[in-house]
């Protein structure tokens, strides 16, 4: 075996951390992050809000912290802040489907380590983390941040939709305006 195939193979290590929490409203994307980070050593707490995360947070902070920007309830650039407080330690990063330039300064302004566009892996917001360490590389402007196709939007509006609902497929799809089997269909796919 040569020594690119074995840097090839290990993982992405952000010094010192060994716990994240997770916050994303999108139950579908925070278990197959969560089940991602736990592969890679990491101890995981989840959270699907604000409330939720505070909670969760308060009780054992964490080293990292993953937070969607926009949740229902208080968005995650508030959650932002309220985790620094805690904790100044912590290291945040933000994940956004609907990112602007703008936006990606305001939370590396309010402390955050990195702004990533969604969808992402365990191994871009690894790898996010380690590179907001060094230095923050924002786009000159919003042309460059990516525009989500509309089947992301349509992706993260079913699934934020899903979550208000607590996870009621019925009584999301009566919200989307579809038939409940149409939305289970769209639920298996995996997301663009």
């Amino acid at each position: 075996m040569d020594s690119t195939a074995t840097q090839l193979e290990q993982p992405i290590r952000v010094e010192g951390a060994q716990s994240i929490l997770l916050v994303d409203d999108s139950i579908v994307l925070r278990d197959r992050l969560a089940m991602a980070f736990r592969e890679r050593g990491f101890r995981v707490s989840v959270a699907s809000d604000y409330d939720e995360a505070i909670a969760v947070f308060s009780n054992e902070p964490t080293d990292l912290a993953v937070l969607d920007l926009r949740m229902p309830g208080k968005p995650g650039l508030i959650l932002l802040q309220e985790i620094k407080r805690l904790n100044p330690e912590t290291k945040v990063l933000i994940l956004s489907g609907f990112g602007s330039i703008a936006t990606a300064i305001d939370a590396i302004r309010m402390g955050a380590t990195n702004f990533l566009p969604k969808p992402a892996d365990a191994d871009d917001i690894l790898t996010a983390f380690v590179r907001g360490d060094a230095e923050v590389d924002l786009p000159e402007s919003d042309d460059e941040i990516p525009v989500p196709t509309l089947a992301q939007a349509e992706w993260e509006h079913i699934h934020r939709i899903l979550a208000d609902c607590g996870g009621n497929i019925s009584e999301a799809a009566r919200r989307l305006g579809i038939h409940r089997r149409s939305l289970q269909r769209k639920l298996r796919k995996r997301a663009p």
